[in-house]
């Protein structure tokens, strides 16, 4: 999660500044090459940054999740690595040419560069969210008895998981609101101060209209996830949606309720009919189980576990003297194995478990209902709010001059940390939602983790979390320090771009397309207030 406060602006500002970039070849008007440089510039800051995090990150697969990295590494590791050579050395060789190519390509060659930075982006939040997604639906892989590890069977099922593609578009999507937002608010800031008119209002009118389309595809696809999730982590929806019992199909959609874990019961829930059944079943008839019938399942699934464990064992005394009936015992109860590894929490040998110690590893695999309840509201609250503020300032840009009044733009101000919010929210249930999982119904939590104590543990996250907070603060003042200085006028290429059109702007009154910067700034800010003059 900390790491990914530095991915979404990343993702969203490489497609918005490919963007710019595009409308300056196609008009060689100088302020779409301005507006190119400095919302760049800032995406390099950030770039940098959580290239940096990212990498780091990495190291505690084999430091503090070791025995996750052998029993999964065939599957998870090919993703990431395939993610280093297809995106990451792609995105890190053009991002140097965008930068310094300013004087060396053509303006087609060095736009064709933004565009490979913006894909290499975009190809690497692809690869690690299929490393992601295989985590919370394992297909295309098998336990192997002879090596006691996960190994991969089809990399195409993998590649095509139903999870994995509905968590790419639907983060990617949050990662353009992400950077649309941040771009209006920033516009907004420079509006408020009367600098940088021409701009501000041009980045504004971009940043609404693809933060709209955005915003849009956010919910959409945030639609298709929970459809995923009714038949992949059907624990995980029950918990978003404080669901105890099975209710009749199809089932409401909890607006309000404060989720009892003690009582198993969602106290002053207020429910809209049929909401949830037709997101999370795409049916009026499905049902979709609750908590309770999810925790009598699991404690079958755990006894099925127990089964295929004595088997295992057996298979791994005897190796090739193994009579068929064990290993035929084993396939039929090996997709219940992880199951019995609950038990390994509380016992070294789960064949002893008693019901109680059954019981009490089948209500392990409730997550925590309340916190998970909540984070969801909140995100998908925040969803619909980015439509709204889209929507707004997508009309004042195509229908109202590019005029905005002052509480509109303190607004923009004002919620640019929303959309990190809700990505931190959107993690947090993917993630927390899927415990006690490691890897959903394969590997528990408990399991994964390398052999050390609790205080070589605490050592390493605190090591984390204060590297990750030193860069975190220097991004803060990077962006801050670039974001005062503002843009950068390029003289040489206005004034040769106004030569070229001298005889257009003899020819209009100052209110066509080829009007200089700054003729109609006086309308950026609606409420009456003088305006910057036009050689601001």
């Amino acid at each position: 999660m900390y790491h990914f406060l530095f991915v979404p602006l990343t993702l969203g500002l490489s497609v918005l500044v490919a963007i710019m970039e595009t409308v300056y070849v196609m008009t060689g008007r100088p302020i779409w090459r301005q507006m190119t440089k400095f919302w760049g510039t800032l995406f390099g800051i950030n770039f940098v940054l959580g290239v940096a995090t990212g990498i780091t990150m990495e190291f505690q697969f084999g430091m503090n999740w070791s025995y996750y990295s052998h029993y999964v590494g065939d599957i998870f590791g090919a993703p990431l690595a395939i993610e280093g050579l297809m995106a990451f050395f792609l995105e890190a060789t053009f991002v140097g040419l965008f930068f310094f190519g300013w004087d060396k390509l053509s303006r087609v060659g060095h736009l064709v560069t933004a565009w490979l930075v913006a894909i290499g982006s975009n190809f690497s939040a692809l690869w690690i969210l299929i490393a992601n997604g295989w985590m919370q639906n394992p297909v295309g892989a098998s336990f192997n008895p002879e090596t006691m590890r996960m190994e991969l069977d089809n990399f195409f099922e993998v590649l095509f998981n139903e999870v994995a593609q509905a968590k790419f578009v639907h983060t990617v999507s949050a990662g353009y609101v992400t950077a649309s937002v941040f771009v209006l608010g920033v516009s907004a800031w420079y509006l408020l101060k009367g600098r940088h008119i021409e701009l501000a209002r041009r980045s504004i009118t971009v940043a609404a209209s693809f933060g709209l389309a955005s915003a849009l595809s956010v919910v959409v696809l945030g639609d298709e996830s929970g459809y995923s999730t009714s038949h992949t982590q059907r624990m995980k929806l029950a918990a978003m949606e404080g669901m105890w019992e099975t209710h009749p199909a199809p089932a409401a959609f909890t607006i309000f309720g404060i989720p009892d874990v003690a009582d198993r019961e969602t106290h002053y829930a207020v429910e809209v009919p049929w909401v949830m059944g037709l997101i999370g079943t795409r049916s009026l008839t499905t049902e979709i189980p609750g908590i309770n019938d999810l925790v009598e399942e699991a404690d079958q699934r755990i006894r099925s576990g127990i089964i295929a464990y004595d088997a295992l064992m057996t298979i791994r005394e005897e190796r090739d003297e193994t009579s068929e009936q064990v290993r035929n015992t084993f396939e039929v109860n090996s997709e219940n194995l992880g199951f019995a590894f609950l038990l390994l929490r509380y016992m070294d040998d789960p064949r002893g478990a008693t019901d109680e110690e059954i019981a009490r590893a089948a209500t392990d695999t409730i997550p925590g209902v309340l916190p998970i309840f909540w984070a969801f509201r909140i995100m998908v609250g925040l969803g619909f709010a980015f439509i709204a503020v889209m929507v707004y300032f997508f009309w004042r840009s195509s229908f109202r001059q590019q005029s905005y009044p002052r509480w509109a733009l303190r607004l923009a101000v004002v919620i640019i940390p929303a959309p990190w919010i809700a990505a931190e929210l959107g993690w947090f249930v993917a993630e927390y939602g899927r415990q006690p999982w490691t890897v959903d119904s394969v590997l528990p939590t408990a399991l994964s983790v390398s052999h050390l104590s609790a205080q070589d543990l605490l050592f390493t996250i605190a090591g984390f979390v204060l590297f990750y907070t030193v860069l975190f603060v220097i991004e803060m003042g990077l962006m801050l320090k670039y974001i005062r200085k503002g843009p950068t006028q390029d003289v040489e290429e206005t004034d040769a771009w106004e030569a070229r059109h001298e005889h257009r702007l003899r020819t209009h009154d100052g209110r066509g397309p080829f009007a200089p910067a700054g003729a109609s700034a006086a309308s950026a800010v609606d409420d009456g207030d003088p305006s910057p003059t036009p050689a601001e």
